[in-house]
């Protein structure tokens, strides 16, 4: 539909979910433990190295943000299927609305494992709810499935000079570029403010939501 498009795949949208997404995995990593918010493999990998090396404790740590992750794209489809023909709202506005709140949530919070497992839920929803934007399925908080992506494409256009391929490896590029822009102020704002750098970027996501319903209003007078 021609409101979902304008409203949830657009690329200024993509841009600040991707700058967010970069920015949870390198505050996460710095303020929180070195647990990964985003990348959950990296989570298995240590879990299972401490659980093999019998420090429980330690494998307990990178376990629940993987479970919280799960748990998190179960409730996103929920949301999705109970909400999804919903005249009020987008049920994607009502996603971020929550990721936003556990964001602020997780700034308070002094224990890194509870602060850890919202992070992860919340990614997990929107890994769930935000994955294609200007044509491209895309995911805003991880990079190497869009990197794998974005090379097959240039590759192609560079056998057959398909140029639309050529403009979706670009959009590729340029998000994962911003992933990374966002991880490098994550990094820089967590050695400055800690714990609560993370509402930076709980604001990136408040954007995001206001950009939606502006978008919404310009639909509806049109």
């Amino acid at each position: 539909m021609n409101q979902e498009r304008q409203m949830s795949q657009s690329m200024p949208l993509a841009i600040l979910l991707t700058l967010a997404g970069g920015f949870q995995d390198a505050y996460s990593y710095n303020s929180r433990g070195h647990v990964f918010a985003n990348a959950q493999t990296g989570n298995i990998v240590l879990f299972a190295q401490n659980l093999m090396s019998a420090q429980f404790s330690q494998a307990l740590h990178y376990l629940l943000p993987v479970l919280a992750f799960i748990l998190g794209v179960y409730i996103s489809e929920k949301i999705h299927q109970k909400y999804k023909y919903s005249h009020l709202f987008h049920w994607r506005q009502l996603v971020l609305v929550s990721e936003i709140f556990l964001l602020i949530l997780a700034g308070f919070l002094k224990t890194d494992m509870i602060a850890n497992v919202l992070l992860s839920f919340a990614c997990a929803m929107q890994v769930q709810s935000f994955r294609k934007f200007k044509g491209i399925s895309f995911a805003t908080t991880m990079c190497i499935g869009n990197m794998r992506s974005a090379t097959e494409m240039l590759c192609h256009y560079h056998l057959n000079k398909d140029k639309e391929l050529k403009r979706k490896s670009l959009y590729y590029y340029l998000l994962i570029l911003t992933f990374a822009f966002g991880a490098g102020i994550g990094a820089l704002c967590s050695w400055q403010w800690g714990n609560y750098a993370i509402w930076i970027a709980a604001f990136f996501m408040l954007i995001g939501v206001i950009l939606m319903f502006v978008q919404e209003e310009k639909q509806v007078k049109e």
